[in-house]
């Protein structure tokens, strides 16, 4: 019974090690399907729903001097991402303590005695009475220790309004992958937006977006050459040393 239950748990188990060794050695790619909110969107009937009455101004879907800002759900907006963030910390530490001690012994004292023999006694006695310890400890401690930050992301990125909060706030997600030679470039931001903070560009910077969350990552041979490997990080998990 317990050879039957080996044999499938074997399995299991060369398995799951080959798939962890093989896992993300294939070569990005890019899936050119649409999204999903683009498929369950109907496509939109061109009718004319309007009367012409020869206005300099136009009516319409695009009228000559309509707001050509992001105002409803699925409308676009280009998110202009430039983040930098620098720190400098430097801080000082320095200890010092000294602690000293002296014990002396007892001393019979020769006043009084007026026997030479007796005082003769007493000095033998002092002399082996009389030993002293003398204790003395230091100890120093200093450090100091420094770090410096200076990293800048520029790119830009285009945005979807997702949904109209009650307030007019616009929540944004927004995705761009780009695969060069085999390496892939994911770019995702998502977000808060005021419609006021949208110039007349259609444009908004990171800045401005509130609760903002933006990934950068590469995919590749390049990634997975600057990566541990999954049995690496499994051994360094238990190692006690």
């Amino acid at each position: 019974m317990q050879n039957k239950l080996l044999i499938p748990l074997s399995f299991i188990l060369i398995t799951y090690i080959f798939s962890g060794c093989t896992a993300k050695l294939t070569d990005p790619e890019i899936d050119f399907e649409p999204p999903a909110y683009v498929e369950q969107m109907p496509p939109k009937e061109e009718k004319q729903d309007f009367a012409s009455t020869g206005s300099l101004f136009g009516k319409g879907d695009n009228p000559l001097f309509s707001d050509h800002k992001a105002m409803h759900v699925n409308d676009i907006v280009t998110v202009v991402i430039a983040e930098t963030a620098k720190s400098s910390n430097t801080g000082t530490k320095q200890l010092s303590e000294s602690d000293s001690s002296t014990l002396g012994g007892g001393i019979f004292s020769t006043a009084g005695a007026g026997n030479d023999r007796v005082k003769s006694g007493i000095s033998k006695v002092n002399g082996y009475s009389d030993i002293g310890f003398t204790g003395k400890s230091d100890s120093a401690y200093k450090g100091k220790g420094s770090a410096t930050k200076d990293a800048s992301f520029t790119t830009t990125i285009s945005a979807r309004i997702v949904k109209v909060l009650q307030n007019g706030n616009y929540f944004i997600s927004g995705k761009r992958e780009i695969l060069v030679d085999d390496q892939k470039q994911i770019i995702q931001i998502t977000g808060v937006i005021r419609p006021y903070d949208i110039d007349q560009y259609n444009k908004i910077s990171s800045t401005q977006v509130s609760d903002a969350k933006i990934l950068y990552k590469t995919e590749g041979d390049m990634d997975r050459a600057t990566k541990q490997g999954w049995g690496t990080k499994l051994i360094q998990s238990v190692w006690p040393f």
